[in-house]
């Protein structure tokens, strides 16, 4: 079954979606649809990547659509706490460079 847990809270002006355990192609169109929905909202959306254990590519496809949707909306979209798992991968893909990243939840609702 799918092995993703998630949470979504408003904070301010920011909605925060947390991800927890694999985001994999079982997993990526509920991420994604979660994602797409926060960003549609109007608001900024900051994603609390700290419990990810696994992300694969279809996972990144979801946080990198979401991106491209916020900036056509003008808000801010961004990464917070990645976890190693999740860090390594977008590193490899070089998308530490293409997202906004933070080092915590806290970090990126202050900037």
């Amino acid at each position: 079954g799918i092995t993703m847990k998630h949470e979504v809270s408003t904070r301010g002006d920011s909605i925060v979606v947390a991800l927890k355990g694999e985001v994999d192609l079982e997993s990526s169109p509920v991420a994604r649809e979660l994602l797409l929905t926060s960003v549609a909202a109007d608001r900024n959306v900051l994603v609390d990547l700290s419990a990810v254990t696994y992300i694969d590519s279809s996972g990144v496809a979801s946080l990198v659509e979401a991106l491209q949707a916020s900036r056509k909306k003008g808000t801010q979209f961004a990464l917070a706490a990645a976890s190693e798992p999740a860090r390594r991968v977008l590193e490899l893909a070089r998308l530490d460079r293409v997202f906004t990243m933070h080092d915590s939840v806290e970090d990126g609702l202050n900037a």
